[in-house]
């Protein structure tokens, strides 16, 4: 028998919670009478980590997502003066608590911006089909997410010009 303590994994989710939800159909109940079509989707997606213990490797990271809806306006003659019908948006923040556990600083970033977010997905993927279908419309299912993508477009957004140093 060893008196040594089991190995903790580098990376624990502790909690996984939805911290902010809504769900606005702004043209209600007018637009259930014009909407024809399905509507056109827009989808923005970011992570944000906060780190909440400071004598510990413990964050939140906070998978946010934005799905707004719009149908094009009633007299579509051609004129570009009318703007788009709202038909709802959806905004969902959903966090997890992490703790990591023997990791470099220097390698924490792509474990809180790339791993930490696709295991809190799936979730946030259910929230948002389900908050959009219980709203009345066709449920918004999220493709997959390139974490990994996401990450690197803002690694390079933030040093563009470390690049030409």
């Amino acid at each position: 028998m060893s008196d040594t303590a089991p190995a903790q994994p580098p990376l624990v989710l502790n909690i996984q919670y939805t911290k902010d939800l809504s769900f606005e159909v702004p043209n209600a109940p007018a637009i259930y009478t014009v909407l024809r079509s399905a509507p056109q989707v827009n989808i923005n997606l970011d992570v944000q980590v906060r780190k909440i213990q400071e004598d510990a490797q413990v964050f939140e990271v906070t998978l946010a997502a934005r799905a707004e809806a719009t149908m094009p306006p009633a007299n579509a003659n051609g004129s570009t003066d009318e703007k788009p019908m709202v038909v709802f948006i959806a905004d969902l923040a959903y966090s997890g608590i992490f703790t990591l556990n023997g990791v470099p600083e220097n390698q924490q970033e792509p474990i809180l911006l790339v791993e930490c977010p696709r295991l809190l997905f799936p979730f946030a993927r259910n929230i948002l089909a389900d908050v959009t279908r219980d709203g009345g419309f066709p449920p918004v299912m999220l493709g997959p997410i390139d974490f990994v993508g996401l990450w690197q477009a803002r690694r390079a957004q933030m040093a563009p010009t470390v690049a030409n140093a």
